[in-house]
């Protein structure tokens, strides 16, 4: 019961943060999915409804150790991960979008490896 509490207070959340954020062709939408084992990133341009760049901390998914790191330490280099597939699309300016996690900890790491790797908010 207390863990659908949190999921719906996440949706709540989430939907209002989404009424303001919107991601155009110029500037798309960096969203941050986090599940208990892994943590996923989209960039989506919300004129086109299409994901323009994604990254995970899966194994399969171009990472070349994801289980040698783990948490906040994984989640900084998948936002540098997700920084350098960006710069190869020539995206440079994104907004961010948490998704309705809170910011801090593992979302909040994704965001500092993107702007360390060069994506500006």
């Amino acid at each position: 019961m207390a863990s659908n509490l949190r999921y719906n207070a996440r949706i709540r959340r989430k939907e209002r943060v989404r009424k303001n954020v919107r991601g155009t062709d110029e500037r798309p939408r960096v969203c941050v999915f986090r599940s208990n084992k892994h943590v996923y990133a989209q960039v989506i341009s919300d004129e086109k409804g299409a994901t323009l760049v994604s990254a995970s901390t899966l194994a399969g998914s171009g990472n070349e150790s994801a289980t040698a790191y783990k948490g906040v330490e994984a989640a900084k280099r998948l936002g540098l991960m997700l920084a350098q597939k960006c710069k190869e699309k020539n995206i440079s300016n994104v907004i961010f979008d948490r998704n309705g996690f809170l910011f801090h900890g593992q979302v909040k790491a994704v965001a500092d490896g993107a702007r360390e790797g060069g994506l500006e908010f």
